[in-house]
């Protein structure tokens, strides 16, 4: 699977996909030690995912019975979005654990579906509908697509934060982290943060296979799939340096931290790199040149209240940003890429 991805593919999934994604900006701040954050939480639909999505759409054929996908929230947000944007019927499924605010967002650009406790229970039902109608799977991680568009956020990176040592990417089903690894192939040390209470590839990786593993966590609706993808293992076998474990008020913490030191509003899910960071779970070496992709932000309105205190006014604010950041490569006031700078407690 790993001579299957290269670069070139890369760059060509990118050239589909450009006018329809957002180029994301990164900044830099002191945690302390800098690190630059790639700041994918302000993509389109508010999540990275957006870009396996429009990959996914634009490199298949879609049959006229639209696609499907099943989701904890982001991915199937990403397809309904994309599949408003290029006038494809999409029909999404979600487990209960779902955020409210994704599923809400969801039932208004496409057709619903609430079923089971957890991914895997929504998976089976969108396979079934899949089989019945005719319907393209659009897979949340394990489609090479999918890790296609995904890896064109790893292209941005490497050219807006050139050079880097060091990249901490969250780890769900692995769609990312494997995107981000097929781009850098051990040119960049790639080492992929989950939740103690949802360690699908640390399992993964001691049984040397994909394998069931728990699913809790604060991060479940995003990071806590049954078991991390077929086609997504062998690459980051070869190419993820490690993955490290994050506890909640860890999760919590980095949140806190991404708020009060930059107001970002990252999704738990999003900002465990960061996790890794303060909790002494990563320590990076003197002068090392690390980067954390901050991959969400699509978080309930009361969340935002709960977790940040913010006033109806800046939560109002916090969400018309994510909604209608600019950056797309058509849009001539798109951010530009040299990192802004910030400090952790100052």
């Amino acid at each position: 699977m790993t001579g299957d991805i290269t670069r070139d593919d890369i760059i060509r999934a990118y050239q589909a996909i450009r006018h329809h994604v957002r180029r994301t900006p990164v900044i830099q701040l002191d945690l302390p030690g800098p690190v630059t954050l790639k700041l994918e939480h302000l993509q389109c639909a508010g999540s990275f995912k957006a870009r396996g999505a429009f990959t996914n759409l634009l490199l298949r054929d879609v049959p006229s019975a639209g696609v499907a996908a099943a989701s904890g929230g982001n991915h199937g947000l990403a397809v309904a979005y994309a599949a408003r944007e290029l006038g494809v019927p999409a029909r999404i499924f979600v487990p209960t654990v779902s955020s409210p605010a994704k599923i809400e967002r969801i039932r208004e650009l496409a057709d619903l579906v609430i079923t089971g406790d957890r991914y895997a229970d929504a998976l089976e039902a969108a396979q079934r509908w899949i089989a019945a109608s005719g319907a393209m799977s659009v897979h949340a991680y394990d489609q090479r697509e999918t890790i296609l568009g995904q890896a064109t956020l790893a292209q941005e990176l490497g050219e807006q934060a050139d050079p880097l040592d060091t990249v901490l990417v969250p780890v769900g089903g692995g769609g990312l982290i494997a995107g981000v690894a097929a781009y850098f192939k051990g040119a960049v040390r790639v080492i992929g943060v989950e939740p103690v209470d949802a360690p699908t590839l640390t399992h993964a990786r001691a049984a040397g296979k994909p394998v069931d593993a728990p699913a809790g966590s604060i991060a479940v609706d995003a990071l806590a799939p049954r078991r991390v993808g077929d086609l997504v293992f062998p690459i980051t076998q070869a190419y993820v340096h490690d993955i490290l474990l994050v506890d909640d008020n860890a999760i919590r913490d980095a949140q806190l931290t991404l708020w009060r030191t930059a107001r970002i509003a990252a999704e738990p899910a999003a900002s465990v790199g960061v996790a890794a960071l303060l909790s002494g779970a990563y320590r990076p070496a003197p002068g090392e040149r690390v980067a954390a992709i901050i991959t969400g932000a699509n978080l309930p309105p009361s969340q935002l209240e709960a977790t940040y205190r913010t006033s109806s006014e800046q939560r109002s604010r916090l969400i018309d940003v994510i909604i209608n950041y600019p950056g797309r490569e058509d849009e001539p006031d798109g951010p530009v890429d040299k990192p802004n700078h910030y400090s952790h407690g100052k």
